[in-house]
Parts: structure tokens; sequence; C-alpha cells
């Protein structure tokens, strides 16, 4: 069997035999998969995320409850789909908040050089040497709970590592001759970057965002799991992991 799966991946054009190789285009099918699921959850979810059916209260995988019931008899399949929503809304709007940050200052820094970029790589380094956890649980802690304020932590607490790139990318762009020639003719400033340099940038922050989604559904799952995230009865993967902690040894499901 593995030999005529490594000769019908030899036959394919290279870039699909190391996708399937590498499982990556299995892992885009689930990832593409989860997001559908999470964006009809009100339509695939068999019941309402707080229906409470208390004569079934920690139930066992069943046809009713594919995932069983926690200790208050709501469907676990549901709470993980609409879990899924509040997980990936985090992720996903953290990223994009990490990314404006960190291609505000990355493009700053490269292209203006000298003390500004001194100045604020400085700052980044500063930022990635704090452990970003236990910041973001004593800012959490301090402040009201919630989804917006989980948002705002992880967004701003993420633009360090795009900022780097893009910084880099940005300087190698700066060099390049259309750049030059921008210059030249009297292009101010903010219009070279806008127009000649950002544009080239686009990939390397894409790449960076992709990243940042993923840290940011963690870090979302840490804070919550610890009591500081998103709070009950709204569903979230990390709150979620943290009601059942206490039954996972007795009740696996």
């Amino acid at each position: 069997m593995s030999t005529e799966i490594r000769a019908f991946t030899n036959r394919l054009p290279p870039p699909a035999s190391r996708a399937l190789r590498s499982g990556a285009l299995a892992a885009g099918i689930l990832l593409a998969l989860l997001l559908l699921l999470a964006a009809l959850a009100p339509f695939v979810a068999p019941y309402g995320v707080d229906v409470l059916d208390l004569a079934n209260r920690r139930g066992a995988p069943s046809q009713s409850h594919w995932f069983g019931t926690d200790e208050l008899g709501r469907d676990l399949f549901t709470r993980v789909l609409y879990g899924a929503r509040i997980s990936l809304a985090i992720g996903l709007v953290s990223a994009a908040l990490s990314a404006a940050i960190g291609v505000t200052v990355g493009a700053l820094a490269g292209y203006a050089g000298r003390w500004v970029d001194g100045l604020l790589m400085r700052v980044t380094d500063a930022m990635l040497s704090v452990p970003r956890l236990p910041l973001l649980m004593i800012s959490a802690a301090v402040l009201e709970p919630g989804v917006p304020l989980l948002i705002l932590l992880v967004g701003a607490a993420g633009w360090m590592e795009t900022a780097r790139v893009v910084r880099a990318e940005v300087q190698s762009i700066k060099a390049r001759d259309f750049v030059a020639a921008a210059r030249a003719v009297g292009a101010a400033a903010p219009r070279v970057v806008i127009r000649h340099v950002l544009p080239g940038v686009v990939p390397t922050a894409a790449v960076a965002t992709t990243l940042a989604v993923g840290r940011g559904i963690l870090l979302e799952s840490a804070l919550s799991f610890f009591g500081v995230g998103v709070q009950p009865p709204t569903a979230s993967w990390g709150n979620m992991l943290y009601q059942a902690q206490t039954t996972m040894s007795s009740e696996p499901w």
C-alpha cells in the first residue's frame, strides 16, 4: 500500500506531491471544515448552546449527544461548535489587529531608518523579552474579562514578530531601482511607501498574520483555561477545558 501511495505522489506535479507528503492538504481541508462548521453552528448544532437537560447530566457520548453532556446537561458537541466561533473570532480579529500594528511599525522602521529604526526596534525587543502569557494573565485579571478585551490584549501583544519580518522586507524593497526611480521623480515618502513598498510586503505580512491566528487561539484558550479569559456561560475552547478538568479522569468524554 505504501508503495502505491509513493508511486502516486511521484507522478504528481512537485507542489501537489509535496502538499500530500507533508500533510498540508489534509490540514487545509480540516481547517476549512472547522471554519465552515463554526460559521454554520446555529444551523448545524442539534441543540441550543445553553439548553439544559438536567436529567442527562454528564452523559456519555450517544446518538443524541455525540460528545456527551456537561455537568448541566448541555450538549458538548453544540458547545464545541459555538466555542469554536468565539476562539476563531478572537484569533482572527486579534491577528488582524497585530498585523495592522506590526506592518505600521515595521514599515516605518524599515523605510525611515536611522534613529527611528533604532528606537522602534528597541521597543520591539523590549516587548519580545516580556513573557507573553503571564503579562496577558495579569492584564486580564486586573481589567474586566470579556471577548473585546481579549481581542485587544492578544492583538496588542502579538505585533512584534510581524514588525520584524516586515522591517526586513521593507529594507530589501527600499534598495531596489523602482523605489529609487520614484524618489527621483519627486514622489513623497508616504506615496512611495503606500504605492511601491507596501504591495511587496503583502505576502510576508500574510504569512505572519496566518501564524498569528493560531497564536491568538492558543492564548485565548490558555487565558480562558486559567479563568481570566472568556467567562461562562459563553462557550470557548479554553473555558470548556477548565470546566472539564475535574472530570477528565472519571468522565474522559
